[in-house]
């Protein structure tokens, strides 16, 4: 055996022992879970956001767009929601217990550590959608975890009310949860009112002030784009929305970049910055969204098990605009080892190779109009540059194709064998 049959090995073993490990499968399942109401608003924000003038001034004179924004506001707007249940709810049954009750008291204990704001007649209370969508993601999966794994501790160390027999197993369920859910709602209280004596005031302000110091120490030079494009990678692979971390911190930089360029081309001057930030990674670095996942997707449509193939089918019309939540929830990509490496490389290999390309004129730099979320890969590349822009895309759609394909079909030869074992078992247990 040589040692490239050695290393990928030992790297498939590492692989299958993560996935094999309860809490990277409680994760894993857990976002999965969701991947209905994910696709739902992935599939309105497409059609919410279609930059056709025409369109949006339909939509809006016929009052259809104060409908199609409901859906993305029930939905992605609120994911850790939904994620912090589902992960709570998957942590439980790991451990075949109640997954329902413990998924409750995790979202109890999310809404708990989440500040509650006061409208302006000062009496009023709401609860802001800031940390209910993808930036309360991270802490919806600790809690989901934590809570999840804290209630099956209590449960089977006996600490709960017994109901006697004959009493129906929902008020059973519901009468054995309520220890556990006093023992967590103290536990996070105290999380709630420690961070409330700091600076931060809570902990999902905690998580990305932590996050974004280190981000703003960088400029909008060339090494730094490619030190926001890793960390993206990084911080989706753990659970965080990375562009809406680094995006919220570049924003200045990266709109001044941009409007420096539209100035610039509008008089007829040189362009110039050859990276103006939000326009060249909506351009070149996130096809098909965070991780350059079009690649990915376009695999999947041609996938041998059922599972990825109609997550292909599904996510390839919203992946085409850059919305690649069904993929990053669906397959997932969060914490899922198997692709890790493409979903980290193939972002930086796309914008290396944009880089060069512009720098050395083979492609104009982009006029930075920054095309809005929901303009389809070759248009927003037109839009941006014209036919050479829209031409370097496609190649780098193929390329992304290429650096997922390997990784991916070991992946769906994996998910095809389960399938055809449960459809054995299926089988079997008929007969």
């Amino acid at each position: 055996m040589d040692n490239n049959s050695i290393w990928r090995t030992r790297v498939q073993n590492f692989a299958g022992v993560l996935q094999r490990n309860k809490y990277v499968n409680t994760v894993s399942n857990g976002l999965a879970a969701g991947l209905s109401v994910i696709l739902v608003g992935a599939i309105f924000t497409l059609i919410n956001t279609i930059n056709i003038p025409a369109y949006q001034n339909f939509l809006e004179t016929t009052n259809l767009k104060a409908l199609t924004s409901i859906p993305p506001m029930i939905t992605i707007d609120i994911l850790s929601l939904y994620v912090v249940f589902g992960v709570g709810y998957t942590m439980a049954t790991q451990f075949k217990q109640d997954g329902f009750s413990a998924g409750l008291i995790a979202l109890m204990s999310f809404l708990a550590v989440t500040p509650v704001g006061l409208l302006d007649d000062g009496a009023t209370r709401a609860l802001s959608f800031q940390w209910l969508g993808s930036t309360g993601l991270f802490v919806a999966m600790l809690i989901g975890i934590g809570v999840g794994r804290l209630y099956v501790l209590i449960l089977e160390k006996g600490f709960y009310v017994r109901m006697p027999k004959g009493v129906p197993p929902t008020i059973t369920k519901s009468f054995a949860a309520m220890t556990p859910a006093f023992i967590i709602i103290f536990l996070v209280l105290a999380i709630r009112g420690i961070f409330n004596a700091t600076s931060y005031g809570n902990i999902h302000e905690f998580i990305y002030t932590v996050l974004q110091v280190p981000l703003l120490a960088l400029g909008g030079s060339w090494w730094a784009y490619l030190i926001i494009t890793v960390v993206i990678s990084l911080l989706w692979f753990f659970g965080i929305h990375g562009a809406m971390v680094a995006i919220g911190v570049m924003a200045p930089i990266w709109t001044a970049l941009n409007l420096e360029n539209l100035s610039a081309f509008q008089a007829g001057e040189p362009l110039p910055h050859l990276f103006p930030g939000s326009s060249f990674f909506m351009t070149y670095t996130a096809l098909g969204g965070s991780g350059a996942t079009i690649g990915l997707v376009i695999a999947m449509v041609r996938a041998r098990s059922k599972r990825y193939k109609t997550l292909g089918k599904l996510a390839i019309v919203p992946s085409a605009a850059n919305i690649n939540e069904p993929v990053i929830f669906g397959t997932p990509m969060v914490l899922n080892p198997k692709l890790f490496i493409p979903f980290m490389l193939a972002p930086i290999v796309v914008t290396g190779i944009a880089m060069i390309a512009t720098a050395i004129g083979l492609v104009p730099p982009l006029i930075g109009i920054g095309a809005p979320l929901g303009t389809p890969i070759l248009i927003n590349g037109f839009l941006e540059g014209g036919w050479r822009v829209a031409a370097l895309q496609a190649v780098l759609v193929v390329i992304s194709f290429i650096m997922y394909f390997p990784f991916f079909r070991s992946l769906d030869k994996d998910a095809w064998k389960n399938e055809q074992e449960l459809e054995e078992e299926e089988r079997k247990a008929v007969e």
